[in-house]
């Protein structure tokens, strides 16, 4: 397959065509010329506001790393070092927010693939983290690999996926320590795409920046204010920053790369069961991250993220996809452009197969992240199982979702051509607009086609198998798998990256972090 694709008349996108290629969107970064939708009043949000900031000052943060705790003290945060408790003031956060940029941009190894984060640009990331993996023909086992490779190869194939999540599966047969420089080079040397790095601690988050350099062909220095990747730091709620955690936010934000601050809050459990309460936390945790980040770099690049959605009281379990997370989307963007920060949010759900659940459940979030006004949506392809599970039939489906609200964000045009009064002139009362001019001249632009949706008549879908989307879904991944074509790499970067590789690997196993 291809990213590349013709230009419809007045500008419009083609499906993507080549012979005997799966037809999908032309590559594009879509952008959301719409409004966000507003749920919660001034009032309300400044309540919200000022709850974190008592959160903040009153009872403040855990932080497991000594030198977060010199950073904070130097700065005039009351530091407890018996407990490890960081307590921050509204002037700190407010000086830190006024060195944050409300944009920036992400240059992977093909610069025409370069995303905008911010404003009303989106993008949509692979799923990220799942030990499990997923399809129809070997059901659901431990993640290898193999199994992460096909995944890349399927990011770089659907033109929807714009950039990859941090280990779309974790390989399991590989040694945990060191296994992230082998996903790190399947993702730089079969996509151009930018990726999510790991952060568990600075070395990893280094080995990230530096191949990213590797592919890009320049130092490490000239990505300071270039920035190629983005990593995602969880609080672990409630009010605690793993030490790990902290170290790779610092070597991200200390090289120029974004850092998107997202707490894990599940309602009734990580926070209180009141949707108030758990964006108060929320916010107060994104704000001491944000913080963080301008006391090792001002300037340096971060999103404001949200991860907000409830268990399920009755087991305990994690619940994506509810009401409760679709506001908690909405009002966590409106938090986010009241501090003129990009917006990272998700799309998951809790279904655990591909089914009527997984569909709608997504659905749902999808547009709350859409409507929430989100820069960035994590997981955006490919999450299953409340995110144990990778799963490439539900890849297909997400792409299918996501294609279809690149469309609904598509701006109408109201030219007097598109009007069309002289079409609806020319056609006889009970007549039919099949053979005029103005459909003939937009017939193969005028509707958007589909890459997972059968909208044959009953008898000739039964004629042709009577194939459900579950079953199409799984000839499309492989489909798309036989047509992949690997990105163009210089031999000698490919040769740079694995000696790094195995540089970094030999003195991991020397004791080194």
């Amino acid at each position: 397959m291809t990213r590349d694709a013709a230009r419809g008349r007045r500008g419009r996108s083609r499906p993507a065509r080549q012979a005997n290629a799966l037809v999908q969107l032309p590559w594009r970064q879509p952008r959301n010329p719409y409004p966000p939708m507003e749920i919660a009043d001034p009032v309300q949000l400044q309540a919200i506001h000022d709850t974190s900031l008592r959160i903040l000052g009153e009872l403040g943060v855990r932080v497991l790393s000594e030198r977060v705790l010199d950073l904070f003290e130097r700065a005039g945060a009351k530091v407890d070092r018996g407990e490890g408790i960081v307590r921050i003031d509204h002037e700190l956060v407010e000086h830190a927010l006024s060195t944050t940029p409300s944009q920036f941009t992400l240059t992977g190894s093909n610069p025409d693939r370069k995303l905008v984060i911010g404003g009303n640009h989106m993008a949509f990331g692979l799923v990220a983290g799942p030990p499990n993996v997923h399809d129809q023909i070997r059901g659901r086992r431990t993640g290898t690999l193999a199994d992460y490779e096909n995944f890349i190869r399927l990011a770089h194939s659907f033109n929807a996926i714009h950039i990859i999540g941090n280990q779309v599966t974790a390989p399991q047969e590989l040694p945990a320590n060191n296994r992230h420089l082998d996903t790190y080079r399947a993702n730089l040397t079969l996509s151009d795409l930018s990726f999510h790095c790991t952060a568990i601690g600075r070395g990893r988050a280094m080995d990230g920046i530096e191949m990213m350099a590797i592919a890009r062909g320049m130092p490490v220095e000239a990505m300071r204010d270039d920035p190629g990747v983005i990593t995602i730091i969880s609080v672990n709620s409630p009010r605690l920053l793993d030490g790990e955690m902290a170290e790779g936010l610092m070597a991200m934000a200390a090289h120029g790369q974004p850092v998107a601050i997202t707490p894990f809050t599940l309602m009734g459990a990580m926070t209180p069961v009141t949707l108030a309460a758990a964006m108060a936390q929320q916010n107060a945790e994104a704000l001491f991250g944000v913080t963080l980040t301008q006391l090792v770099r001002p300037g340096a690049p971060v999103m404001y993220g949200a991860f907000t959605s409830n268990v399920d009281m009755k087991s305990g379990a994690p619940a994506f996809g509810t009401p409760e997370n679709t506001k908690a989307n909405l009002i966590a963007g409106q938090l986010a452009r009241r501090y003129g920060l990009p917006y990272r949010t998700s799309n998951a759900n809790a279904s655990n197969a591909v089914d009527l659940q997984a569909a709608y459940e997504t659905c749902f979030a999808s547009f709350g992240a859409a409507l929430g006004g989100g820069n960035l949506i994590y997981h955006a392809a490919g999450w299953l199982e409340g995110g144990l599970t990778a799963s490439f039939e539900k890849l297909v489906l997400d792409v299918e979702i996501l294609q279809n609200l690149m469309e609904i964000l598509r701006p109408v045009d109201f030219s007097e051509a598109e009007l069309g009064f002289d079409a609806i002139a020319g056609v006889p009362t009970g007549g039919h607009f099949f053979g005029e001019a103005h459909t003939l001249e937009r017939y193969e632009t005028a509707f958007y086609t589909p890459l997972l949706s059968d909208w044959a008549a009953y008898g000739n879908w039964e004629a042709a198998g009577a194939k459900t989307a579950l079953t199409r879904a799984t000839e499309i991944w492989q489909r798309a798998l036989a047509d992949y074509q690997p990105p163009a790499i210089d031999p000698s970067i490919r040769e740079a990256l694995d000696a790094y590789v195995a540089r970094r690997k030999e003195a991991i196993g020397s004791g080194e972090p």
